[in-house]
């Protein structure tokens, strides 16, 4: 059933990439407590926001990438600050870009088809992916690769494929007004949440792929 391909992901979000350099590393560990509702909650623009994906050949070689769509959502403001808040991303939405497939004998179209079957995301039986905040923090000094103007360290447990795990980043967090905004990038191991294309680690499918998944995500919302 496998054959050897690239992949892509996503995202759940949560989410990210450019089709520039390699992003921030997210921490992964163990799943956390929610953080609480506090404040005034903002509902999701789902046609203003946006999850993006980019994924490599081992080595850099042959990139793909493309956008996965939220669906709901919703963030939680506190005394100007963002509290707590969740979304969720249509995993049967992933689209990839067809100028990323530019070898003659390849259609981004069967890229597509095969990211969405039983070899990756499976989205049939798992239709959509998650994140919900666990932690806010000031963020003093971002690292070179975080997303420009990061002024917040976010922590939030991600669920793929059924699997939840916690990730940290850094983040641009904006509240203006009636409206908040969630920019980030970073880069997630896909063998975190057991998104593996060979049978094992000396299974040639496998080790032809990075296990690298640069994710980033464009959230925006408005009080209603």
């Amino acid at each position: 059933m496998k054959k050897i391909g690239v992949i892509a992901l996503a995202s759940l979000g949560l989410l990210l990439a450019s089709c520039g350099d390699k992003k921030e590393a997210a921490t992964a560990g163990q799943e956390q407590a929610v953080a609480e509702k506090q404040g005034n909650v903002f509902t999701v623009d789902v046609a203003a926001s946006k999850v993006n994906w980019k994924a490599f050949h081992k080595g850099g070689f042959a990139p793909r990438w493309g956008t996965l769509s939220v669906s709901t959502g919703e963030l939680s403001v506190a005394d100007n600050q963002l509290a707590s808040g969740e979304f969720v991303i249509d995993m049967k939405s992933l689209k990839v870009d067809p100028a990323s497939v530019t070898e003659k004998d390849k259609k981004y179209t069967d890229l597509e088809g095969h990211l969405k079957n039983a070899d990756f995301f499976d989205v049939e039986k798992h239709p959509t992916a998650d994140f919900k905040i666990t932690k806010v923090e000031d963020l003093a000094t971002p690292g070179a690769d975080a997303v420009a103007g990061a002024n917040k360290t976010v922590s939030g447990n991600l669920t793929l494929l059924g699997k939840t795990m916690n990730v940290t980043f850094p983040a641009k967090v904006d509240i203006v007004d009636k409206s908040a905004t969630l920019k980030a990038q970073f880069t997630v191991n896909r063998a975190d949440w057991g998104i593996k294309f060979g049978t094992d680690e000396t299974d040639p499918a496998e080790w032809m792929i990075s296990k690298d998944i640069e994710i980033a995500i464009d959230v925006k919302a408005d009080q209603k």
